[in-house]
């Protein structure tokens, strides 16, 4: 684990009053620093993303009209042509017309891209968005490196 180095930030008074806000608010965290790293963590996985070659991971939620012409095998095949991105769906019928989807995407970020626009572009898909993320880990707290790390070796020693 990395040692804590400590600094200071200088700010106006009113905008460390809207940061203060913000952070009690959402119950960030339970303190400046940790809402700082957290701040940090998160500019640092989001500049990581846009790396087309960065591994990453994502879901993609849509809305549909299941009725749409021929939507659903459009969706599905897609879907099967890229089993290897696609970790698990959740499909759950919101009416009697229209579904909500979430599928999760795993590979390089230019692939998980492409498939989220293929999924999202298709005709009939009311509304949808794609939310990524890194998953390198040493953008992750050291408990949690060290945890999947666990992990990892636990499924070693099954095998």
């Amino acid at each position: 684990m990395s040692s804590v180095v400590r600094f200071g930030v200088a700010m106006e008074s009113d905008l460390l009053e809207r940061f203060d806000t913000f952070v009690a608010e959402r119950g960030l965290a339970t303190n400046r620093s940790e809402a700082v790293r957290d701040l940090v963590r998160n500019a640092l996985a989001h500049a990581r993303v846009e790396n087309p070659e960065a591994e990453v991971v994502g879901t993609v939620t849509m809305i549909f009209n299941h009725h749409t012409s021929d939507l659903s095998e459009k969706l599905d095949s897609l879907q099967h042509k890229h089993y290897k991105e696609i970790i698990s769906k959740l499909h759950v019928h919101l009416d009697a017309h229209n579904c909500l989807e979430v599928v999760v995407l795993r590979g390089k970020s230019r692939e998980v891209h492409a498939m989220s626009d293929a999924l999202l572009g298709t005709k009939g898909v009311v509304h949808g968005k794609l939310v990524i993320t890194t998953t390198d880990s040493p953008l992750a707290p050291a408990q949690a490196r060290t945890h999947a790390a666990a992990h990892l070796s636990s499924k070693q020693t099954r095998r």
